[in-house]
């Protein structure tokens, strides 16, 4: 029993501190980020000379030391990443309504360099080991390669917990690249071969031969468990990222709306309390431009798609108009009137009952800020009137 639970709390117990530590050192203050970056690099090194050292360890022992090492090169991989020192070649926000092929290139050359350095990790592991007998770090490598890429696909296509509230500020704008739904294709495919593989790798650490290969089989056991369990926290009812809590310097985003029984209420998932303006008006509250804020009003079309308005308001949050410091409005739907509201870390559209005929109207505050898109936005919003009886 030892030889089984040592390698699987080992793994989960460096899986779940290294997470944290990330996450811990991305929020820091961005002048921080040229140490941080300086330690990963040195630990890197490190890691590359401890696989070296044990390509031919076939004791239990090297298997740990192996599989450490592989965890701190990939370590090094999203360090690089989520600091922003590698990316791509776009950094901002995704325009509104780009979708289909066009979307995923775009979406693909906002991490293009990262990949590419993943890549020449990948090679320069292969590289180091060929030959060896001490394969653990390689495969390590590899499999957290594999989680990393299946979960960033399906928060592309679609799921219903995105993690956003868990980027950093100057990475703000792949939230413009996510997309919030129920299911998509690809996810059960992501499931069944990551399922798939855990089975028959836990085979092979129920029929290891030596300390060795229980040791190795059962971490890549783990890892694999940890893939699907990741996957499935993409779509489950639950908020997991409170585990890393300990690392997370900004507040997260609150819990969903509940309902009388417990249950997530049902309503959109951007569908949040948002508080009345305080004159009791059902328009949004005065504005004033200051500390060099510009302003901005504009009418918005008779009717609003609600989806197209969720979009809209995701791509404000992430820049795609520039740096909007605050949004608020109210918009009529086929449905009902709409209060929303953008800024800071807070994104909230709520349906509400005027008191009195309404226009439908937008208010925002920034800084050089493009206005002339933030109205064609709105209009590409509209939506055709419903006829009574459709």
């Amino acid at each position: 029993m030892t030889a089984t639970a040592a390698p699987i709390l080992f793994t989960l117990l460096l899986w779940w501190v290294s997470t944290g530590a990330i996450l811990y050192l991305d929020g820091l203050p961005r002048r921080t980020f040229v140490y941080s970056m300086a330690g990963a690099t040195a630990l890197l090194g490190l890691s590359v000379w401890g696989l070296a050292a044990t390509g031919s360890d076939l004791s239990a022992r090297g298997a740990y030391l192996a599989f450490a090492c592989g965890l701190l090169v990939w370590g090094w991989q999203l360090v690089s990443f989520y600091m922003g020192y590698v990316t791509g070649p776009r950094r901002t926000a995704c325009e509104p309504g780009l979708s289909g092929w066009p979307r995923f290139v775009e979406a693909a050359r906002t991490s293009l360099y990262h990949e590419l350095a993943i890549c020449l990790g990948a090679a320069l592991l292969v590289a180091l080991l060929w030959g060896q007998p001490n394969q653990l770090g390689l495969w390590t490598y590899v499999v957290l390669w594999w989680m990393h890429q299946s979960a960033k696909l399906n928060i592309f296509f679609g799921v219903p917990n995105l993690g956003a509230e868990l980027l950093p500020d100057h990475l703000r704008y792949l939230r413009s690249f996510m997309r919030q739904r129920p299911m998509n294709l690809l996810f059960p495919i992501s499931v069944s071969v990551s399922t798939i593989v855990a089975v028959l790798v836990c085979q092979k650490a129920l029929a290891a031969s030596s300390p060795f290969e229980a040791v190795s089989y059962w971490i890549l056991t783990t890892l694999m468990a940890l893939a699907i369990a990741e996957h499935w926290f993409l779509i489950a009812p639950l908020q997991v990222n409170g585990l890393w809590k300990f690392g997370v310097k900004k507040p997260m985003s609150p819990p969903p709306p509940q309902g009388e029984n417990g249950s997530p209420a049902k309503a959109s998932p951007r569908m949040q309390p948002i508080l009345a303006p305080a004159d009791d008006s059902d328009y949004p509250g005065p504005q004033s431009a200051a500390a060099g804020l510009e302003s901005w009003s504009a009418n918005l079309p008779a009717l609003c798609d609600e989806r197209g308005l969720g979009r809209l308001l995701d791509s404000v949050e992430a820049g795609a108009f520039g740096d909007v410091a605050c949004l608020k409005g109210i918009v009529k739907t086929n449905a009902s009137w709409i209060r929303f509201e953008v800024g800071g870390e807070r994104a909230s559209i709520a349906p509400f009952a005027p008191q009195r005929r309404l226009e439908p109207l937008a208010i925002a505050l920034g800084r050089r800020f493009d206005r002339a898109r933030l109205q064609a936005a709105f209009e590409a919003c509209s939506a055709p009137r419903r006829i009574a009886g459709e």
